[in-house]
């Protein structure tokens, strides 16, 4: 599948609208990525994107990184030590198994956003929003990776 036909550009606004929601309830910020392939593990991918994406610059290491490679079908999520140490792998594992179950179906948009509202839910619970200085620290558009 190319990565012009994984979302429309209504869907890939519907997923930013989404994580700016998320992150109306937290401190924590989301971001995803999207390239075609990936050489490797995926996991080691994101882990190097999350660097080069300055995700982890954030004051509380709050940021988390949905990753997926459209033509190799491979998909992580890395999220930062603050919010890491607090959930554990098994999170992440369960928002990676709900995004294969929607994306096995064809439905790449809802499989996202349903990621995005659960991780900004344990964002919330974690690291609840400061009304008075809640400054977004990362860009919430989708970000392109080599091959896109």
């Amino acid at each position: 599948m190319m990565i012009e036909d994984f979302l429309s550009p209504d869907e890939e606004s519907e997923i930013v609208d989404a994580i700016a929601t998320a992150e109306n309830h937290t401190s924590g910020e989301i971001r995803v990525h999207l390239e075609r392939k990936c050489k490797g593990d995926a996991l080691d991918r994101a882990i190097k994107l999350f660097g080069k994406l300055k995700m982890h610059e954030t004051r509380l290491n709050n940021g988390i990184l949905i990753y997926v490679a459209v033509d190799d079908h491979k998909l992580a999520i890395f999220g930062d030590s603050g919010i890491h140490s607090l959930v554990g792998q098994s999170f992440w594992d369960e928002d990676i198994a709900l995004m294969i179950s929607h994306f096995k179906e064809g439905e790449y948009k809802k499989g996202i956003i349903e990621v995005v509202h659960r991780i900004g839910d344990k964002l919330h619970e974690h690291f609840p929003v400061d009304a008075t200085d809640n400054p977004d620290e990362l860009d919430n558009t989708i970000s392109f990776g080599e091959g896109s």
